[in-house]
């Protein structure tokens, strides 16, 4: 068994979520009252969203290489972090730790493969719906990337950080999700990744005939089996 190393916090509410996910699922697996081994770490998100507003992203950096680095040192066999936005800096965690990292987005990308969908919707932060690092791994597999327009992006930005991260869920924010979801589904595209680890708290399977991909069972499910082999 390896012992899974957590960077989390951002925010802690999906990080929850990862926590009983990867217990749940390694249960399964193990029976009895065994789970997988578990390191983590969790930032302050407030610095974070300091952070953030101020766009230095260089400061954002060097928080993720410390809890990387951390987590390293405390004795995880590898990495995941708790967040899609974070995936932006996994080229640089990659020559910073020795360990490896376990990629959301890539394996968010192998389930897509199994669907045999060649064009899904993408949901998230504004940094991941329009930084390249999500895309990148889509279009490697051959899959095409749609995104909501930019009012729509907007507001699903707003509502990650001023209501999800808070833990809040808001009926007339998932009315206008599904409505996003739906113009998206006008054009064309076979599925939804809900690409920040908040969004499955508020859009589940049910609320939609469009498949989604909820990228925290995704990562979690795959941290499992990299754990157990």
């Amino acid at each position: 068994m390896k012992t899974i190393g957590m960077v989390g916090g951002t925010g802690w509410v999906s990080t929850a979520e990862y926590y009983r996910l990867i217990n749940t699922l390694s249960n399964q697996r193990l029976g009895g009252l065994h789970t997988v081994k578990i390191i983590l770490y969790s930032l302050n998100y407030g610095e974070v969203d300091i952070i953030n507003r101020t766009g230095k992203q260089e400061d954002l950096w060097q928080l993720i290489r410390t809890a990387a680095e951390a987590v390293e040192k405390a004795g995880a066999d590898f990495l995941i972090l708790c967040a899609n936005t974070m995936h932006q800096f996994a080229p640089k965690i990659h020559g910073e730790i020795k360990i490896p990292l376990v990629h959301i987005a890539e394996e968010t990308a192998k389930e897509v493969v199994k669907k045999g969908f060649s064009s899904v919707g993408l949901l998230g932060t504004r940094y991941t719906m329009e930084m390249d690092f999500y895309h990148d791994k889509l279009r490697e597999r051959g899959i095409t990337t749609i995104v909501p327009d930019e009012a729509s992006r907007l507001f699903i930005h707003n509502t990650i950080m001023n209501e999800l991260l808070a833990e809040k869920f808001n009926p007339k924010s998932k009315r206008q999700f599904l409505k996003i979801i739906n113009g998206l589904a006008k054009q064309g595209v076979e599925g939804i990744i809900l690409g920040c680890t908040e969004i499955p708290l508020l859009i589940k399977p049910e609320d939609t005939s469009l498949p989604l991909f909820n990228t925290t069972e995704i990562h979690a499910r795959a941290a499992v089996e990299f754990a157990l082999g």
